[in-house]
């Protein structure tokens, strides 16, 4: 255990904010000079043939959120009331809440430990159990209308498998790359396995627009169709005339400017929370935990560097959090599972294993600072921390 003595941090250590550029500022001067301050206009075409460009499909579209793009996603693949959607379990609640807009139900599949992702054996189970017939307690199980599969913490999904399951039971899969812009699964972008997929530009997420999202596909005409949902179902007439429901979805020139800026040091901020993770890693090899895992055929963008407490160590981790946060330094628990969700408790779960993966991981796991602005000594300061709180409650526990 070390004996270095460590003081309160004076300036907050984020576990992820915003890192800004210089670019972002040229391209909202722009949208200012130009007068495109509303939705539409150079900066929101640039950014969605960019985008494209980067992650190799032929098509996106710039939106309000990642949870508007997972709207229109599931919109897109046809989901309607009753409809039954797969949908990972240890995720984020915006994952899971655009298939109750449309009045689906979500079934929930059980993480698998080598991703802390969406499980293909479990899928492969919840598949079989909803084969379209009715089982012997009368209840009809109804065929799923897609699989949301999401990248966590900008860990790749096992995302061939999966497609291929989708592919044999021809379901819609869409992709949740929210967490994972920049992260490559056997040599291609994440966000280009999904029959739709959606990326997050959220305040924390590895670039930003403060707030934003963006829908992807290779099929440009249902791209199209998007696009009409988000703007208001507007009829293209001289006046305003709509036969649909349409949505307040497109994102503004002035913040997709901020996303043109920022996607040039996408490549440059993967690397930097590569190094943070690698730190992590090393520094962290002799406690009695471990990193959050991910497949040689795969390379993340470590948006989010984890650590998972060994079965046997005597603390949790939020008393980790808690002791982390007199230092003044912000860290996380995973995301709690859906399963575990009072919303939606009721919902059906598909697991393999006797024990639940996901509420496992969510019960050992913490999300460690990974701030592209963290200094290495901080990091260094941060992981004598961590060493000191898990071995001084350990032999604390011994003694």
């Amino acid at each position: 255990m070390s004996s270095i003595k460590i003081g309160k941090f004076t300036d907050r250590v984020f576990m992820s904010s915003p890192t800004m550029h210089g670019e972002e500022q040229e391209y909202i001067k722009e949208a200012f000079d130009t007068n495109w301050i509303a939705p539409l206009g150079t900066n929101v075409d640039a950014f969605e043939r960019d985008m494209a460009q980067y992650i190799g499909c032929r098509g996106a579209t710039a939106l309000s959120s990642g949870t508007a793009a997972i709207h229109l996603a599931v919109k897109l693949a046809g989901v309607t009331k009753n409809d039954v959607v797969f949908c990972s379990d240890l995720t984020f609640a915006a994952t899971v809440n655009p298939i109750i807009y449309e009045g689906g139900r979500p079934v929930f599949i059980d993480a698998e430990r080598d991703t802390w992702n969406m499980d293909p054996k479990a899928l492969q189970k919840a598949f079989e159990k909803y084969d379209g017939s009715v089982h012997e307690d009368g209840v009809l199980y109804k065929k799923p209308k897609a699989v949301i599969v999401a990248n966590l913490y900008g860990t790749p999904a096992k995302l061939d498998e999966i497609r291929g399951i989708c592919n044999e039971y021809n379901t819609f899969l869409i992709e949740d790359a929210a967490e994972s812009l920049g992260a490559t699964y056997k040599g291609r972008q994440t966000g280009r396995f999904g029959h739709f997929s959606a990326l997050s530009f959220n305040g924390n997420k590895i670039i930003t627009t403060s707030g934003g999202g963006m829908l992807l596909s290779d099929d440009t005409d249902r791209l199209l169709k998007a696009k009409f949902w988000a703007t208001q179902a507007r009829e293209d007439f001289p006046y305003y005339y709509h036969k649909e429901i349409g949505y307040n979805y497109r994102m503004s020139n002035i913040i997709a400017g901020v996303g043109r800026g920022q996607l040039l040091h996408l490549d440059e901020h993967c690397s930097k929370k590569a190094d943070i993770y690698k730190t992590y890693k090393k520094e962290l090899a002799e406690m009695p935990l471990s990193m959050n895992p991910y497949e040689d055929c795969s390379h993340p963008n470590f948006w989010l560097s984890c650590i998972l407490l060994n079965q046997e160590c005597l603390i949790n981790p939020e008393q980790i959090r808690v002791d982390l946060e007199n230092y003044n330094v912000e860290s996380r628990l995973i995301w709690r599972p859906m399963h575990m969700q009072p919303v939606y408790e009721m919902n059906d779960f598909i697991k393999i294993e006797e024990e639940c993966v996901s509420e496992d991981i969510y019960n050992r796991g913490l999300c460690l600072p990974s701030d592209l602005k963290m200094s290495k000594e901080d990091q260094k300061l941060i992981i004598e921390i961590i060493k000191n709180i898990v071995m001084s409650n350990n032999q604390r526990e011994i003694l």
